[in-house]
């Protein structure tokens, strides 16, 4: 294969390269990737900003919170479309519209007054710049080597964690300017990721060998290498893959429990009479290990099979939000946070790359643009559906919280391909440096 591959070989064990010898090892077109990455988030304001933005625009706190929920709607779409852009033209492609696009949108929020067209806008800037989600997981896995790509994966989780950390703090000098400067940041930011794209990442598609090697699957990786690069494909051909179905339904089923604590944990928290300030605590502990731990422990991680990283990854999700359900004091509080915290450091990188250690190389765009899709779908309804529950029954959401996790934790596993998920995710690297 092309220079897209460099040595990543050490001195340390195999399954325990860590992050700065992984990070030595990457191609600089996947470094200059992470880098416009890191660039784009730390100025994604909009949708922190937006209920502010509009109330101080006039508008009502309920036309304020219908634009926040299409907003999500449309990162639905947007991460849907980019699944197919990618595959029909490249992720170089993708990312260069998604940026460019979004970019002009987002200038055009601070200068339109009618509501309905703040709306469109808000759900174009939405959708067009998530193109570029499904766009980055693909391009990673044509970049990276599939025995590193657990780690490389959490390095960009690293990147995409640190600039939604900071991006509030910086938002706020913003403000305190003006919304002007705010909206005209964050387009400015994404310009940048554009010519990033522009300059540094690859042009057209590389076929890496999926590491769920069926029989033959090198013998079907050369056929499709021969094939145009144009292959007729659309979502109906990942629907067909029934195994990765069922991982997308436990995957949904993961976002309605995960983003529960944006919903009905701080109703909870004030229900039970616990200070708010418990609620900003945890929060900030749950930001503070996955941006410190979750790399370090990839090192460990990486060298598990996939199966019980997404074991560990869904399960102490449940057992999370099982702990909030026995009494909303502080040390529950804690203990649960710190249980689904661990659960994403460990699950988190093996589940977001595993669809591009599955999918046919023509069809990794979608089968990535499924996942995103999916996220987005439950982190919108997610907060919709835990706050009805919460309504009627109070603290005994977090029970039934974690019987959806449960149940996602075995639907999960049940859409893991055997072949792959009962073992490492190793050297099919011999096979795709060839």
């Amino acid at each position: 294969m092309s220079g897209a591959l460099t040595d990543l070989t050490t001195d340390e064990p195999t399954g325990r390269v860590g992050v700065l010898a992984t990070w030595r090892g990457m191609p600089r077109q996947a470094k200059a990737l992470l880098a416009g990455i890191f660039v784009n988030k730390l100025a994604g304001f909009l949708q922190i900003f937006l209920v502010l933005f509009l109330t101080s625009r006039g508008f009502s706190s309920g036309q304020a919170g219908l634009a926040l929920g299409l907003y999500g709607a449309g990162a639905v779409a947007g991460t849907f479309v980019g699944g197919s852009l990618i595959d029909r033209q490249s992720a170089r492609t993708a990312t260069m519209i998604s940026m460019l696009g979004s970019s002009l949108l987002l200038v055009s929020i601070v200068y339109l007054k009618n509501y309905l067209l703040l709306l469109v806008a808000v759900v174009l800037v939405s959708a067009v710049s998530q193109i570029y989600r499904p766009a980055a997981q693909s391009l990673i896995t044509e970049l990276t080597p599939p025995d590193r790509l657990v780690m490389v994966t959490a390095i960009y989780r690293l990147c995409l964690n640190l600039g939604t950390s900071v991006a509030p703090l910086l938002g706020v000098a913003l403000v305190s300017v003006s919304y002007n400067l705010l909206f005209w940041g964050e387009a400015m930011a994404a310009l940048v990721y554009c010519v990033i794209a522009l300059f540094f990442l690859p042009r057209g598609q590389r076929k890496h060998v999926p590491v769920a090697a069926s029989p033959g699957a090198e013998d079907v990786a050369r056929a499709e290498s021969a094939q145009p690069a144009t292959v007729r494909s659309t979502y109906l051909d990942v629907l067909r893959d029934s195994k990765y179905v069922l991982y997308l339904l436990g995957f949904l089923l993961m976002h309605l429990v995960y983003t529960q604590y944006v919903a009905s944990l701080p109703l909870a928290v004030k229900a039970g009479g616990v200070s708010t300030w418990w609620y900003g605590a945890v929060i900030t502990i749950n930001g503070a290990f996955i941006v410190t731990c979750e790399v370090w422990t990839t090192k460990f991680v990486q060298n598990w099979p996939l199966r019980v990283a997404q074991l560990f990854g869904y399960g102490l999700l449940a057992a999370g939000y099982a702990v909030y359900a026995i009494d909303m004091t502080p040390v529950f509080l804690v203990l649960g946070t710190l249980l689904w915290t661990l659960s994403e450091i460990i699950g988190a990188p093996t589940i977001w790359s595993y669809p591009g250690m599955v999918a046919p190389a023509h069809l990794r765009g979608r089968y990535f643009g499924a996942l995103h899709s999916t996220a987005s779908l439950g982190s919108t309804l997610g907060p919709i559906l835990g706050i009805l529950v919460f309504e009627h029954v109070g603290q005994r959401v977090f029970l039934w919280a974690a019987v959806v996790g449960v149940a996602a934790t075995v639907v999960g596993r049940m859409g893991m391909h055997a072949r792959i998920a009962d073992r490492v995710p190793e050297t099919a690297l011999a096979a795709t440096a060839s």
